[in-house]
């Protein structure tokens, strides 16, 4: 089929758009930190690119545009146009060095305030990183060390220990550590190896279950050893529902008894590795900010104030002007500066699509601000996406991974959209707000007649709030909340002395 003239431009447009676009949506989708990251990125990879300086005792210019996905005025005129091969749009470009004094004609550098920005930069990663934890793994291995053990048992030993997972357990068969065709000596020396893990500190490290670990960790200096001995070996699952008659009657031991052991029990550790899991607590950068103005309206501006202002190279517009550069370098500096030309768009594109819709989020969840998160506000992204005059993809990747600093703490952007049920009175009401009135009702009940699920329903209807049974239970269990019959027997355990003093068998 032959195409028409028109058509063929079209199909041309669009294939050459389509790498922008595609450029456009990444910057959009990039966290600040990692937005920073970019345009160092680009900044060492393309000549073109230099940093604005910016006048610290200026504030930003808020962003006004009404259509957020639609190019402004500004970022037009810095886009060349390849589809018509248009030479007068780079040639204008160029012709922007005619205001610059000459002084900016020098081979392009690193300003001095970038390079003392570089440096305190690298110098607060340096003073931030956490000096690395012991991990189990070479506290098991130290140990090892300092033991006068058989060359060939000991370095079994450690492959066990490199096999162990976060929590101190060895997972799988031992035989899963030797060739399928292993003698029976091999498989004596993996036995041997295992028992050796298991003499070492943490006690219960390179058990295969639950049972073993907590039995590892039993020596009979203890309080109501023979008993935890019996319980551990036969009678976790009957204590793990709270099952005390039936252990009675299997064990013969009193309920008086059973519970003083039960208290002992939980001081042991099910999961010995697990104090030497490294806790990385990352860093988090607010991407938009949101305060209230003189008129008591939230309105938001975004934190990228150490993010660089870009702009073309001043030394490569005098140079192509100067008329001394060679066709294969003028090639090389158009190419350059398209691709500077793209980004510095993306960037404008970035921070317009984002503000929008983050005060459009802000002036949707209003009452969260004012109220706190009780009063969130079911919302979906299709709402703000309609409401901004974007793609429901746009709205997507603006708040991907980006956060907010709020006067009630930070947030995930994504945090803001909820869903929702109709209240008793035709209201639409957020599931954040129904978990938070579940957790209450559930705090505030009487422990020794805790709600059933059917009579938590009615609780929330009493508080206009319409939901399920089955709802009720789906978020109680997320919650992690026990069920009515659990709750009440652990409130008699309470009653009659048993605290869970240890580390819990959960």
């Amino acid at each position: 089929m032959r195409l028409s003239l028109g058509q063929e431009q079209r199909l041309v447009q669009k294939q050459v758009l389509a790498p922008r676009m595609i450029q456009s949506m990444e910057i959009l989708q990039l966290p600040l930190l990692a937005l920073q990251e970019r345009i160092e990125q680009e900044l060492n990879e393309n000549p073109m690119l230099e940093m604005r300086e910016k006048d610290p005792d200026l504030p930003d210019e808020p962003v006004q545009n009404e259509k957020p996905d639609a190019s402004s005025t500004e970022e037009r005129e810095l886009v060349v146009d390849e589809t018509t091969n248009n030479a007068e749009d780079f040639e204008r470009l160029m012709q922007l060095d005619q205001d610059i004094p000459d002084h900016f004609d020098e081979a392009p550098r690193r300003s001095a305030s970038r390079v003392e920005e570089e440096g305190e930069r690298k110098m607060d990663t340096m003073a931030n990183v956490v000096a690395r934890p012991q991990t189990l793994q070479s506290h098991l291995e130290q140990q090892l060390n300092e033991q006068e053990v058989d060359p060939a048992l000991s370095s079994m030993a450690t492959i066990i220990v490199y096999n162990l997972d976060s929590n101190g357990y060895l997972q799988g068969q031992l035989e899963d550590l030797l060739a399928p065709d292993a003698s029976e000596d091999q498989l004596s020396i993996v036995r041997k190896g295992l028992a050796v893990v298991q003499s070492l500190d943490p006690r219960g490290v390179g058990a295969r279950d639950l049972r073993e670990c907590l039995l590892l960790q039993l020596t009979p200096d203890l309080a109501y050893y023979e008993e935890m001995k019996t319980l551990i070996s036969g009678h976790l699952d009957d204590l793990g529902e709270n099952r005390l008659p039936a252990i009675q009657r299997k064990t013969g031991f009193s309920i008086e008894m059973i519970q003083q052991t039960w208290t002992e029990l939980r001081r042991l550790n099910p999961h010995p590795g697990s104090v030497f899991q490294e806790v990385l607590v990352p860093t988090i950068t607010p991407d938009v900010i949101v305060e209230k103005d003189e008129n008591g309206k939230y309105a938001v501006y975004l934190e990228d104030g150490r993010t660089p202002s870009l702009r073309i190279s001043e030394h490569y517009r005098r140079r192509w002007m100067s008329g001394e550069a060679t066709t294969e370098e003028k090639e090389f500096i158009k190419r350059k500066v398209n691709s500077a030309q793209w980004l510095i768009a993306s960037i404008h594109q970035r921070r317009n699509t984002l503000t929008r819709v983050s005060q459009a989020i802000v002036d949707h969840q209003t009452r969260f601000l004012d109220e706190g998160p009780e009063a969130i506000e079911p919302l979906k992204m299709q709402q703000i996406a309609e409401k901004v005059g974007v793609h429901l993809t746009t709205v997507s990747r603006a708040v991907d991974d980006k956060w907010i600093q709020t006067p009630r703490g930070i947030f995930a952007l994504k945090r803001f959209f909820v869903g929702g049920t109709v209240s008793a009175a035709g209201e639409e009401v957020a599931w954040d707000a129904i978990r938070i009135k579940l957790q209450e009702l559930v705090d505030q009940e009487d422990k020794r007649k805790p709600h059933s699920d059917d009579e938590l329903v009615k609780e929330l209807v009493r508080h206009g709030l319409k939901v399920a049974r089955r709802t009720v239970t789906k978020y109680r269990k997320k919650m992690g909340i026990p069920s009515s019959r659990q709750r009440r027997d652990w409130s008699k355990s309470s009653d009659n002395g048993s605290t869970d003093s240890g580390n819990g068998l959960s």
